[in-house]
C-alpha cells in the first residue's frame, strides 16, 4: 500500500456500513479519502472520527442518483486535490419488491444509483485519471454474489438485475482501458451477506433487517475493507477482476 499514501480515493455511499469501514482503513493506510454520500451528518462524524489519523477524510454530500451531485463532486475534487487516483463505487441500494409487485419509481432508483450513478463516477474518474497520466489508477466496484447467480427471494430479482449489469460493465471498462493501452485497473469485489444497514433499510424496518442477520455468522464490513486493501496492493501488472466472497455458512 505504499505507493498510495497521499494519494486521492473517493469512496461513494461512506457514511455508513462498507463505505465507512473502507475509508476508515483506507485513511489509516494514509490515503486522501473523499466520502460521499447523502447523509452528511455521519460523513461530518467520521471526518471528526479521522481527524488526527495518518491520511485525511473530506467529506462531500452527494446524492449519486443526480448527475448534477456527481459532477459538482469531481468539480470540488478538482479544486481541492487536482483529481482522483482511485475509485471505490460503492453506493448502492435495494427495494424489497418482487418484479409483479414493484414500481417503476423503485426500479429507476435502483437503476439510478446501482448502475448509472456508478457508471458515471466510473466515467469522470477515469476521465481524471488520464487528463493527469495517472496510468496506475484504480476502479473499484463493490458489487454483490447477486451479480453471479439470481436467488430464490423474489424481493432480490430486480436488484440482482442490476448487480448482473455491474458485472457485465466490469468486464466492458477492462476492455475498453485494454484497448486504449492503459494501465488503469478495474475490479469488482462481490459480497454475499454482509451485516450493514443494508437490509434494515431494504425492508423499512429495523427488527425486521436485523433477524436477517441473526441466525447466521455474516459478513462484517470490515471483510470488505480488507479485500479492498488486497486488491490496491497487487502489483500494478496484477488484474484482480472480481472477488467473490460470502459467509462460511452462506447456502
Amino acid at each position: 500500500m505504499e505507493r498510495w499514501i497521499g494519494r486521492v480515493v473517493l469512496v461513494t455511499g461512506a457514511s455508513a456500513g462498507i463505505g465507512a469501514a473502507i475509508s476508515r482503513r483506507l485513511v489509516e493506510a494514509g490515503m486522501k479519502v473523499v466520502g460521499a454520500a447523502r447523509n452528511e451528518e455521519r460523513l461530518q462524524a467520521l471526518a471528526r472520527e479521522l481527524a488526527n489519523k495518518p491520511g485525511s477524510f473530506t467529506p462531500v454530500k452527494c446524492d449519486i442518483s443526480k448527475d448534477d451531485d456527481v459532477l459538482s463532486l469531481f468539480a470540488t475534487i478538482k479544486q481541492k486535490f487536482g483529481g482522483v487516483d482511485v475509485c471505490i463505487n460503492n453506493a448502492g441500494m435495494s427495494h424489497n419488491h418482487s418484479l409483479l409487485e414493484g414500481t417503476t419509481e423503485e426500479w429507476r432508483e435502483m437503476l439510478d444509483i446501482n448502475v448509472v450513478g456508478l457508471c458515471l463516477c466510473t466515467r469522470e474518474s477515469v476521465a481524471s485519471m488520464r487528463a493527469r497520466q495517472v496510468d496506475d489508477g484504480q476502479i473499484i466496484h463493490i458489487s454483490s454474489i447477486l451479480g453471479h447467480r439470481v436467488s430464490s427471494n423474489p424481493g432480490n430479482h430486480f436488484y440482482t438485475a442490476t448487480k448482473f449489469a455491474v458485472t457485465a460493465l466490469l468486464e466492458g471498462m477492462r476492455q475498453e482501458l485494454r484497448d486504449a493501452k492503459s494501465h488503469i485497473r478495474i475490479a469488482a469485489i462481490s459480497p454475499g451477506i454482509v451485516e450493514t444497514e443494508f437490509a434494515p433499510r431494504m425492508l423499512k424496518s429495523e427488527e425486521a433487517g436485523k433477524k436477517i442477520y441473526m441466525n447466521r455468522m455474516c459478513l462484517k464490513a470490515d471483510d470488505i475493507a480488507s479485500s479492498v486493501i488486497h486488491v490496491l496492493s497487487a502489483p500494478p501488472h496484477v488484474q484482480i477482476h472480481d472477488i467473490l466472497i460470502q459467509p462460511t455458512e452462506q447456502v
